[in-house]
């Protein structure tokens, strides 16, 4: 199969090389799947794991990429949940092969099904953005109906998702931004938006959750501070220097 393989960590992105690699093999519990998409994360030349397996040996040449959907061409011994020809998206194991690739031996627990009227693209961009979105709002923030989120970047990977899961949770949702993400933010369901360029958080008022993926400070030296959320619960860390940036690759079957 083609894979896209790194050997080299001082080389980042520019080592990625595509070669031919054999296909995996299915362990138990494993099922494999054909991938038709798959999303990869830059910072991902950093992590320990793409580098190294659990004990810490050295298991370059190494596929990176996490993100995924497609459909299982095979089940290992005593896999059940998932069938041959069935549609799934998932997160592969940080410390195996990842899906930059035809093929991936992954955990069955790792997949989930993916509807027919959902595109594998959409498919393979969500479990890192849903799942940073998912723990930050429900596991870190204990988020519950008729409270108050500050969305940072809310027309971001995470951002969108973050205002769709609160939304749908019943909360209130103000999203922040620069001016031109005032339309998609709204669009994705938040109930107000800041433009933090040109307008202050001083003026939002109460809030219960400040869930920022960005860190520091604000244009104009605004912080989340501003806002004066009633109980200080970030959902992220304030530390974190960027955003995250997320690219799904797809390949060129039709099915």
């Amino acid at each position: 199969m083609k894979a896209i393989v790194v050997t080299d960590q001082a080389a980042g992105t520019a080592g990625m090389t595509l070669v031919e690699r054999p296909e995996p093999q299915a362990s138990i519990n494993d099922v494999i799947v054909q991938i038709h998409a798959s999303g990869f994360v830059p910072t991902e030349m950093e992590w320990p794991s793409t580098w190294t397996d659990r004990a810490g040996r050295d298991k370059t040449p190494s596929i990176p990429g996490h993100e995924l959907a497609g459909v299982v061409t095979a089940l290992g011994y005593g896999t059940t949940g998932l069938s041959v020809g069935q549609r799934v998206f998932g997160l592969a194991d940080w410390h195996r092969d990842g899906t930059l690739a035809e093929y991936v031996a992954i955990e069955a627990r790792n997949l989930a099904p993916l509807p027919g009227d959902v595109d594998f693209t959409v498919g393979a961009s969500l479990p890192i953005s849903g799942l940073t979105a998912w723990q930050g709002l429900f596991q870190h923030g204990r988020l519950q109906s008729g409270q108050t989120v500050l969305a940072h970047g809310a027309a971001g990977a995470v951002g969108t998702m973050v205002t769709q899961l609160a939304r749908e949770a019943g909360a209130y949702v103000i999203g922040t931004g620069r001016a031109a993400d005032r339309e998609k933010a709204l669009d994705f369901g938040a109930h107000e938006f800041v433009d933090l360029e040109n307008d202050t958080l001083k003026d939002v008022g109460d809030v219960d959750l400040v869930f920022d993926v960005i860190g520091g400070e604000r244009p104009h030296g605004v912080r989340d501070e501003a806002a004066r959320p009633r109980r200080r619960r970030p959902a992220l860390a304030d530390h974190l220097s960027s955003r995250p940036f997320f690219r799904t690759l797809t390949s060129d079957r039709r099915s």
